[in-house]
């Protein structure tokens, strides 16, 4: 399966250490990721990690094209809710695209659990 790894600023640290509670299951998946989140996460997991862009420099677009050509099978955005994002609408559209592709996205680590249970739950 291929994960897309997204952290705003404020949430980076939190979805490094989530990864690291579920790092087992992580190892056996591809990743993709934008920029800082990717380089952070590769460097506190081990982890190989794909990186795009920085997401103000387009690296959401670049994962967006990911999930509109169905090359991605969930998404872990830890969002930023009080803060104000420079690139919100990039943000705004990739949430739209894994609406309008049925890809499953978590942006808090309530619906990552959800979704990383499931995933451990398939044994694969």
């Amino acid at each position: 399966m291929k994960f897309a790894i997204i952290a705003h600023d404020q949430k980076k640290e939190a979805l490094v250490n989530f990864i690291l509670q579920h790092l087992d299951e992580f190892k056996k998946h591809e990743l993709f990721a934008t920029g800082t989140t990717g380089q952070r996460v590769s460097d506190q997991t081990g982890l190989n990690v794909h990186r795009f862009k920085s997401g103000p420099l387009g690296g959401d677009q670049e994962i967006g094209a990911l999930v509109a050509n169905q090359d991605i099978d969930a998404i872990f955005f830890f969002r930023d809710p009080l803060t104000a994002q420079p690139h919100e609408p990039d943000v705004s559209a990739l949430l739209r695209l894994s609406d309008v592709y049925d890809v499953p996205l978590a942006t808090n680590e309530g619906s990552a659990s959800a979704i990383i249970s499931y995933y451990e739950s398939l044994g694969e």
